[in-house]
C-alpha cells in the first residue's frame, strides 16, 4: 500500500483500452477507497481487496460519465429536433421559467440545478411524447443515482462552467422560438458536448493535453448542410 500507479497512458497501452476506460475504473477505485488521486502527483494505493471482493468489484454494470452523456446526446439532440416542430407557446413561457430559475440559482451561488433539470424537462414535454419524457426522465435519475458521475462532477471547483451551460441554454430557447428543428438539434448537441469537454478536462488526471476520447461525437452539425 501506498504504491504509485502507473501512469494513464502506460496503463492504457499495457492493457490495450482508451485512456477514458482507465480513468473510469480509477474513479471507481477511488469511491471504493482503494486508491487517493492526488492532484499533480498521481494515483496511490490505499487498500488492496481481498480476491473475492476484487471480483466483484470488476463485475459492475454501472455506466460511466462518459458513456452516459453519449447517450444523453443522442436522445437529448433529437428530442431537442422534435420539439422544435411541436413546440407551442406555452412551452416556450415555461422554458423561459426555467432558464430564469437557472440564473437565480447561479446568481445566488446555490449549489441547486433545478433550473437546469427543468430546463431540459421542459423540451421533452414540448414533444408532447409521453414515452420521451419518461425516457428523459430516466436518464437523469440514473445520473443523478450514479455515484461515478457525482465523483467527478465534484471536482467543478467553481462556478464558471454554470455561467457557460446558461449561454448554451439560451442558445437551444433561440432556436426553438424559431421553430428551427436543426438549429435545436445542433444546439443541444453542442451543448452536451460542452459538458463533456469540461468534465474530460477534470477528469485527467496525468496529461492535460489529451486529445483522445473514447466516444465521438457524431457530426450533428452537418446535417444543416445537407439539407
Amino acid at each position: 500500500m501506498g504504491d504509485r500507479l502507473p501512469p494513464e497512458r502506460d496503463i492504457a497501452e499495457r492493457l490495450d483500452v482508451s485512456r477514458t476506460v482507465v480513468r473510469e475504473a480509477i474513479i471507481m477505485l477511488e469511491l471504493e477507497n482503494l486508491v487517493e488521486v492526488k492532484k499533480g502527483s498521481g494515483v496511490y494505493v490505499l487498500n488492496i481487496p481481498s480476491e473475492t471482493n476484487s471480483r466483484e468489484n470488476v463485475i459492475s454494470d454501472e455506466a460511466g460519465p462518459f458513456e452516459m452523456l453519449q447517450a444523453r446526446q443522442l436522445l437529448e439532440s433529437n428530442i431537442a429536433e422534435f420539439a422544435a416542430i411541436q413546440v407551442t407557446p406555452g412551452d416556450i413561457v415555461k422554458m423561459r421559467v426555467a432558464l430564469e430559475l437557472e440564473r437565480n440559482e447561479i446568481a445566488s451561488e446555490s449549489e441547486n440545478c433545478n433550473g437546469d433539470e427543468q430546463f431540459h424537462l421542459c423540451i421533452a414535454e414540448a414533444t408532447q411524447n409521453s414515452v420521451l419524457v419518461d425516457m428523459l426522465k430516466h436518464s437523469w435519475a440514473r445520473r443523478e443515482q450514479s455515484p461515478m458521475w457525482k465523483k467527478l462532477h465534484s471536482r467543478i471547483n467553481d462556478q464558471a462552467y454554470r455561467e457557460e451551460w446558461l449561454g448554451d441554454h439560451a442558445k437551444i430557447l433561440s432556436a426553438m422560438q424559431r421553430k428551427d428543428p436543426i438549429a435545436a438539434k445542433n444546439a443541444m448537441w453542442q451543448h452536451l458536448e460542452n459538458v463533456k469537454q469540461r468534465l474530460l478536462e477534470l477528469s485527467d488526471i496525468d496529461d492535460p493535453n489529451f486529445d483522445g476520447y473514447l466516444f465521438n461525437s457524431n457530426p450533428v452539425v452537418l446535417l444543416g448542410d445537407d439539407k
